[in-house]
């Protein structure tokens, strides 16, 4: 018997992720938005952002019932790029404000589109390959980004944002070129959409997923430097997350590739737990950051694992709608984060191991929301 043909890769798949890399080199801009608005509008401007992007997820997801994902990850990235020109240009407290607000209603636009796009033109094992290296792609652009701010942000950092917009623009201008038109499918029906349970249940999980990954990966620098690290040990270890996350991927992938998603999420949500629980005991930086280095590699075994999950399980005409939804995940968990890790770090003594103590709690929630048949 011949050897079982592997399934190609999809042609439109390396497409996005050759423009989604492109957007991210540039995407550096807006964790400095605090420092370009200042510091008496900045509490209302990342308010105002968070809130805009979360509605511009749900936008982007009803789009889709009526344009293919080409068009609405090109008129996504196109807005994107136009909404931080007008950012740049703002001079006074409302017109940033107003910008901002442009910017957060467009920045989500693309997010269903290309997951949606993802599950379209891949299946089996190779959509759950597909989902996980978008995932390694930008986390590898996101570290060159943050060396190209380190080359910009002394000209300014107005200049970071007009670096962002033409890096948005000119993948939207690709996205719109190169990525195929798409075919019909099934539209989602015109009655009024109401979240089923499963897609609740996964959303809680994934939820709680993103609430530990956000406290331990917000409050690691704090930590490190709260337990007498020396200044460089921060953006060390970063720097060696960035790298283990895709290592991890590749070295324990193909183990795991036969075992169902909820299984994979579950006993890896465990084991991230565990993690985050020794580095809220112990005192020690060094045992800190291999606690990190650590949950940052289990991480990586997980790339991909909940995009799939979703896509796998929704119904094809509410898909995009089941993306939103799930993706709502990370929006909903970044403003909760910091009061929680204030209320434990309270009880423990410290905002670090406050924020690791939230981590390992909401990690341990996941195992009890997934389901693994």
């Amino acid at each position: 018997m011949g050897k079982k043909q592997r399934e190609p890769f999809p042609a439109a798949a390396k497409t996005l992720l050759w423009i989604r890399v492109l957007n991210q080199l540039g995407s550096y801009a807006l964790a400095f938005l605090a420092v370009l608005t200042g510091p008496e509008l900045a509490p209302a401007a990342l308010a105002s952002f968070g809130i805009a992007a979360l509605i511009s997820r749900w936008m982007g997801a009803f789009l889709l019932d009526r344009m293919p994902p080409r068009t609405v990850l090109g008129l996504g990235l196109g807005l994107t790029g136009l909404s931080l020109l007008a950012l740049a240009a703002a001079r006074t407290p409302p017109h940033m404000l107003g910008a901002v607000v442009l910017v957060g209603l467009a920045f989500e636009l693309y997010e269903p589109a290309t997951q949606e796009l993802i599950a379209r033109v891949a299946t089996g094992a190779r959509r759950q390959q597909v989902y996980a290296l978008l995932g390694v792609c930008l986390s590898a652009a996101g570290a060159m980004a943050g060396l190209l701010a380190a080359v910009l942000l002394p000209l300014g950092v107005r200049w970071l944002v007009i670096t962002d917009a033409v890096t948005c623009l000119v993948a939207a201008g690709v996205a719109l070129r190169f990525l195929p038109r798409g075919e019909e499918r099934a539209v989602a029906p015109k009655r009024r959409w109401r979240p089923p349970a499963p897609l609740l249940r996964l959303t809680l999980a994934s939820t709680a997923f993103a609430v530990g990954c956000l406290a331990v990966m917000m409050f690691i620098p704090l930590a490190l430097l709260e337990r007498g690290a020396p200044a460089w040990a921060p953006g060390l270890t970063l720097a060696g997350a960035a790298v283990l996350s895709p290592l991890a991927l590749w070295a324990g992938g193909r183990q795991l590739a036969r075992l169902g998603h909820g299984i994979v999420l579950g006993g890896g949500a465990v084991l991230l737990g565990l993690l985050a629980l020794t580095m809220a005991l112990t005192e020690q930086p060094g045992l800190t950051a291999a606690a990190y280095l650590a949950s940052t590699a289990a991480n990586g075994l997980l790339l991909g694992r909940w995009q799939t999950l979703v896509a796998d399980s929704a119904p094809e005409p509410e898909r995009p709608r089941w993306f939103a939804f799930q993706g709502s995940s990370w929006g909903v968990a970044q403003p909760v984060v910091p009061g929680l890790a204030a209320m434990f770090g309270s009880l423990a003594g410290a905002p670090g191991a406050g924020a690791f103590w939230t981590a390992a709690l909401a990690f341990l929630v996941v195992p009890l929301t997934l389901s693994y048949s």
